[in-house]
């Protein structure tokens, strides 16, 4: 199982990176980049998305202030060069959070936490469910 993902963040190079980790990591699938959160909602009506790499501080909207207005989004990993937001970022139910600049490995450690956790949704919390009602 592939998870496809989008990156949101304003700083080229930033993109370039996260793409590079990407693409060197076989369960993750990039259908996806954008500047700001204004663009990034439109991919996430184009495409099924399950995972979505997202900065905090860039123009129009902030990374936190997407995930306060998004009804809905993707299992979301912050990925920002401020590290005072992540309590924040936790109570808006990030699944992990990345401090800029982060190494392949730290990269590589939130990828796997969304492959379980997708994993687990999936075999274990659903059955759970149907056994309460």
């Amino acid at each position: 199982m592939k998870l496809n993902c989008i990156i949101v963040d304003d700083e080229p190079m930033a993109r370039k990176v996260l793409e590079e980790y990407i693409e060197d990591v076989d369960f993750l699938m990039l259908v996806g980049k954008a500047e700001n959160p204004v663009k990034a909602a439109s991919l996430l009506d184009a495409h099924k998305v399950d995972l979505m790499f997202l900065d905090i501080n860039m123009p129009r909207m902030s990374g936190i202030d997407f995930l306060r207005s998004a009804f809905k989004l993707p299992l979301t990993i912050m990925t920002t060069a401020y590290s005072e937001y992540a309590v924040e970022g936790f109570e808006l139910d990030v699944l992990d959070y990345l401090v800029k600049p982060f190494s392949f490995d730290r990269f590589l450690k939130a990828a796997i936490k969304a492959k379980e956790y997708t994993g687990l949704q999936n075999k274990t919390v659903a059955p759970l469910i149907d056994q309460k009602k």
